[in-house]
């Protein structure tokens, strides 16, 4: 990839193209004089340097402003064909792949590519060149990809690039090791803070509330925090493992070793581990042929037993929605959100899901501080995460977060 501004981060003119840039993400164009006030720079300066921005290809003259009257300024704006983002979602048996433009818009999102990622350097390898080739095949080519954005689940250092699901090398961090492969800046990020910048920024419920609770309800249970319209890290970058919060007293073992997990009640191996006891005892289900059968029942077998309004089904994902609810009362009293949006597999249950959880806020919140909270499920859907991993990698390489 040629360099450009972007590559340095020292200059002064580099920091103001950077903050121009930014603003037009923003608020879509501007006007010399504008940008000049904004970014307290004279205007021979911001002049010069949009002519630059012009001749690499990231910003455009849109041409003049209509007014009442007097002489029309030229207004400027992003060149949304200036470069591409691209976000990997990595799942426990696929991995989901998001391209966006300059200005964010969705280019491509290809989902459920087949592949089981392994701690090893080989896997890594295959996998890049998956994304290599899944992005030209969309048609966008790989040169004009400035950045890419990757999630994974569980505990994720998106400062010092390391993810404790996938650890490799004290002397070389997971983001390193895609870079190498990749050939472009690489951020990492856990699934669930994406998927919460991807609903905040893109999402329809988003950007009307600064202070927002995402939960990626799926095989496990996680959580993304926007808080005064940034998201929240914590002190090393650990921060909304709402699954593993000790609010249950079940005695049972949770994949992190320790008892009462959030997650062993409110997630979708909680729902498989419920609905395959069920049939043990012998519940009558549309899965029962099959579970006599031996065949292995599967989430997404019981998930399509939702929306076929099985009983047992819908009875098992009722009680997550309870359990779960349960605990979205506990965080509305601590952080008085504006909105709490509910994504992940688990979000196909539409109102046999969401009717507990708000049974339940209603019934353990306080109600000055619920009143105040809306509750929504997800309307990015599965590419939530992959397009929030875009809008990651976009602001970063800008130097925006």
């Amino acid at each position: 990839m040629n360099k450009t501004f972007l590559d340095d981060i020292k200059s002064k003119n580099s920091t103001i193209k950077r903050e121009i840039l930014r603003l037009c993400i923003l608020h879509e164009s501007y006007s010399i004089a504008d940008l000049s006030k904004e970014i307290n720079a004279s205007v021979p300066t911001v002049t010069k340097l949009l002519s630059e921005l012009i001749d690499d290809g990231f910003i455009l003259d849109l041409g003049k402003l209509g007014t009442s009257g007097g002489r029309r300024p030229s207004i400027f704006g992003l060149n949304e064909a200036a470069g591409y983002f691209v976000g990997v979602d990595i799942a426990r048996q696929h991995f989901h792949i998001a391209i966006t433009d300059f200005k964010g818009s969705v280019v491509a999102f290809i989902q459920d590519i087949e592949f089981v990622l392994e701690a090893k350097a080989d896997s890594f390898k295959n996998m890049c060149k998956i994304v290599k080739e899944k992005v030209s095949e969309s048609g966008v080519s790989w040169n004009k990809v400035l950045s890419v954005g990757v999630s994974l689940s569980g505990r994720v250092n998106p400062e010092e690039g390391y993810s404790m699901s996938y650890f490799m090398s004290d002397d070389l961090p997971l983001n390193a090791i895609f870079q190498k492969e990749l050939d472009v800046p690489v951020s990492i990020e856990n699934d669930s803070r994406a998927m919460a910048f991807g609903e905040y920024l893109a999402g329809k419920h988003g950007l009307t509330e600064k202070n927002m609770l995402s939960i990626n309800l799926s095989w496990g249970l996680g959580m993304g925090m926007i808080l005064d319209g940034a998201l929240y890290y914590g002190k090393s970058g650990f921060s909304g493992e709402i699954g593993h919060f000790p609010l249950l007293d079940n005695d049972r073992i949770c994949r992190c070793g320790k008892i009462g997990c959030l997650e062993t009640g409110a997630s979708g191996s909680a729902l498989h581990r419920m609905i395959k006891e069920q049939l043990a005892a012998g519940r009558t289900s549309a899965l029962s042929t099959k579970y006599k059968a031996g065949e292995e029942i599967t989430l997404d077998d019981i998930l399509k037993a939702v929306e076929d309004e099985d009983v047992l089904a819908i009875e098992g994902i009722g009680k997550v929605g309870e359990t779960l609810g349960r605990a979205i009362a506990g965080l509305i009293n601590i952080f008085n959100p504006g909105l709490v949006i509910i994504g992940g597999r688990l979000i196909v249950g539409k109102n046999y899901l969401m009717y507990p959880i708000k049974t339940s806020v209603n019934k353990y919140s306080l109600n000055r501080v619920s009143s105040d909270t809306k509750i929504k499920f997800s309307t990015l859907g599965r590419s939530a995460a992959s397009i929030g991993n875009c809008l990651i990698a976009r602001n970063k390489l800008l130097g925006i977060m």
